[in-house]
């Protein structure tokens, strides 16, 4: 996504910023904080090897260790935002800002295990993900979704995301984080 009349005029938030802690709908004490490769790699190799593929889209997250470990390598890099849920150590959720043109713009992926779904975890990893994302100086998120995945489109809309193409196979929503 490129041109900037498809984001939002007004600007979305406020956002939390890492890390914070909450009580889960089900009773479970749920940690987002940044990213650290030292930290989270294992725990995050862990996750994504564990992950259900109904719940994989678009290709994503990749679903062998090796392609893993290159995805994850392109995605928690110096320039992108990643933060983590974790929950008794372990990661439960993934999020991450990828850059893209034009300049602080970034598209957006968000992973939460299935037994962590719809337990009000998605909603603040998404939260604070953005919050760390105008943190960094990105202006404009988007992303893409699967047109039928409504339980993932009303978490967007909730959070201030707005459609913006919604005539392709997937629907592109955006938000607007900054002037």
């Amino acid at each position: 996504m490129t041109d900037d009349s498809t984001y939002p005029d007004e600007v979305a938030g406020p956002f939390p910023k890492p890390p914070t802690t909450f009580e889960d709908r089900e009773g479970r004490s749920i940690t987002v904080r940044h990213y650290d490769d030292h930290e989270d790699r294992e725990a995050l190799m862990a996750m994504y090897e564990a992950f259900d593929p109904a719940d994989r889209a678009q290709g994503i997250p990749p679903t062998n260790e090796e392609r893993i470990e290159n995805w994850l390598d392109t995605i928690t890099d110096d320039e992108t935002v990643n933060v983590v849920a974790t929950h008794d150590g372990d990661a439960v959720g993934h999020a991450t800002l990828v850059p893209d043109e034009p300049e602080r713009t970034a598209e957006l992926a968000i992973f939460v295990l299935q037994a962590y779904q719809h337990a009000g975890i998605g909603t603040r990893l998404l939260k604070t993900l953005l919050g760390a994302g105008e943190a960094a100086g990105f202006d404009r998120v988007w992303l893409s979704v699967e047109r039928w995945n409504d339980p993932a489109i009303n978490l967007y809309e909730k959070v201030g995301f707005r459609a913006s193409d919604t005539e392709s196979f997937e629907h592109e929503m955006s938000i607007r984080l900054r002037d």
